[in-house]
């Protein structure tokens, strides 16, 4: 019997061999990944665990247990939603509008790298960070330990301290948008690997917006801000809810990153 160290036969050991295993089951960036992949494992036989699972579907950043973020190394476990580059811009424009922010919300955190990402650019401040998974609470508590972060558990607002109403100088909130019969459509590896509760926004992907838009206010500093990432055909209507609940709106757009946020502003 092998050992549990052992390599199978018909692993790949080396380079050439993992990136030959990586295109041919589909992987566009075969490439990166095996050198991630190779530089992540610290054996032959976890390099070859790795590619297994990444040719069985497994998001890469599963595969490795972390995932870049506006340069930090952020880990991700399974069930947790991996955070996308594209968010990344709302980091930039929340230190755009708020560069001395000191109290820092990071609400629908999954893994918490966008609260991370905010308490790492602006120094010393009061993270905190919220999400309905317990798993994305675990993960999160993971990543902002080191920052002196927060992590609350609960709906929304419900899980905060009471004490952090009207203090919040950024409020980031990276909310479900997509459209609940949309959801099919995703890609496979969003699918079958993220919570449905952090993909899923409502049938028109917006219902966690409104919520967040109709509390936001009584939660702001003066001079504080929300932002919440939506879609392009979807910012009418987050404009409007932002609109209704007395918030100065504007909205950010990053063709490259096909990134679109909308920002309010308390009154």
């Amino acid at each position: 019997m092998p050992s549990v160290s052992s390599v199978p036969p018909s692993a790949p050991s080396s380079r050439d061999e993992v990136v030959a295993a990586l295109r041919t089951a589909g992987c566009v960036f075969a490439e990166d990944e095996a050198e991630l992949i190779l530089a992540t494992a610290r054996t032959p036989a976890e390099a070859a665990a790795m590619v297994e699972r990444r040719v069985a579907g497994l998001p890469l950043e599963l595969v490795v247990g972390w995932a870049e973020f506006r340069g930090l190394r952020v880990t991700v476990a399974p069930g947790v939603f991996v955070p996308r580059r594209r968010t990344e811009f709302l980091v930039e424009q929340a230190l755009a509008r708020v560069p001395g922010a000191t109290v820092v919300l990071d609400l629908c955190c999954g893994s918490g790298a966008v609260g991370a990402a905010l308490a790492s650019a602006l120094g010393r401040v009061e993270l905190h960070a919220a999400d309905i998974d317990p798993a994305a609470v675990r993960c999160a508590r993971g990543n902002v330990a080191a920052l002196g972060g927060h992590v609350h558990q609960g709906d929304l607002f419900d899980a905060l301290p009471v004490a952090l109403r009207g203090r919040v100088d950024i409020l980031a909130a990276n909310v479900p948008y997509v459209p609940s019969e949309e959801i099919g459509l995703l890609p496979l590896e969003a699918r079958d690997h993220e919570p449905l509760v952090a993909l899923d926004g409502g049938a028109d992907g917006l219902d966690v917006l409104r919520r967040v838009a109709a509390e936001a206010p009584r939660w702001l500093a003066p001079g504080g801000c929300v932002l919440v990432e939506t879609s392009r055909r979807q910012t009418p209507a987050a404009l409007a809810a932002f609109e209704r609940n007395g918030l100065t709106t504007h909205l950010a757009v990053s063709e490259e990153l096909y990134a679109h946020v909308v920002i309010g502003s308390g009154p």
